[in-house]
């Protein structure tokens, strides 16, 4: 697995599945909040498979100089 996601990428999707996986225990408490496991593993481990599939990289590669 080579690497898609960038920095910010990786911590806005832990940031967001925390948020959701959150409402499994406080807020409304509905199973639908543990999807919130699939944007936090994909920020960890830093690679998403629909963005594979897309052809999507954020990691930035190079800068023009």
């Amino acid at each position: 697995m080579k690497l898609n996601e960038g920095a910010v990428d990786r911590i806005l999707r832990v940031l967001v599945g925390i948020a959701i996986l959150s409402l499994a225990f406080v807020g409304p408490r509905t199973p639908w909040a543990y999807l919130g496991i699939v944007p936090l593993l994909t920020g960890i481990v830093g690679f998403c498979p629909l963005y594979a599939i897309l052809g999507i990289n954020t990691c930035g590669g190079s800068r023009p100089k």
